[in-house]
């Protein structure tokens, strides 16, 4: 078995590709006076079309009722609350495809599937609150960094002198 950890490294042009992909700053002044005034409606279609969901679908992760989607559709513009959960799914989103390396499909699934990591909960559900959007930042940089690897490796006996 090849427990062989990749080196991580940061691409500054997806990084900037794919907060304009989805209309958003992605840090700073502007991020912040964005998330005050209420996020765009339109990022949260793009939102939902770089991640591959149904505008429902993403709407249930966010915790924004049907009814409440309409009316910030009309109006719009989101909330400051349900703007910080666009954000916090976007950076998740970001994250977990870094993660994959770019591959989109890969990402996708991880974030829809139970991960052990998280007590065996969905990334998605976990974007309602920050805390819960942090362990799975949390979570995607130790997997990053190899610190599950070397925790396996550990536990086979391959750092212990027995592999």
């Amino acid at each position: 078995m090849d427990y062989a950890i990749k080196e991580y490294r940061v691409n500054c042009d997806t990084n900037t590709s794919f907060w304009k992909a989805v209309g958003m700053p992605s840090r700073g002044a502007k991020l912040h006076q964005t998330l005050r005034d209420g996020m765009p409606y339109t990022v949260y279609t793009k939102l939902a079309s770089v991640a591959g969901l149904e505008l429902k679908e993403l709407a249930k992760y966010i915790i924004i009722p049907q009814a409440t989607l309409q009316r910030r559709a009309k109006l719009g513009r989101f909330k400051m609350d349900e703007s910080d959960r666009l954000y916090r799914f976007a950076e998740v989103l970001k994250a977990s495809t870094d993660l994959f390396e770019g591959d989109k499909e890969r990402a996708r699934q991880w974030l829809l599937n139970p991960v052990r990591g998280l007590g065996g909960r969905r990334p998605v559900e976990m974007i309602a609150t920050s805390a819960e959007a942090t362990a799975v930042l949390d979570l995607i940089g130790r997997l990053e960094h190899g610190i599950f690897a070397w925790v396996r490796l550990l536990h086979i006996g391959w750092l212990r002198g027995n592999g």
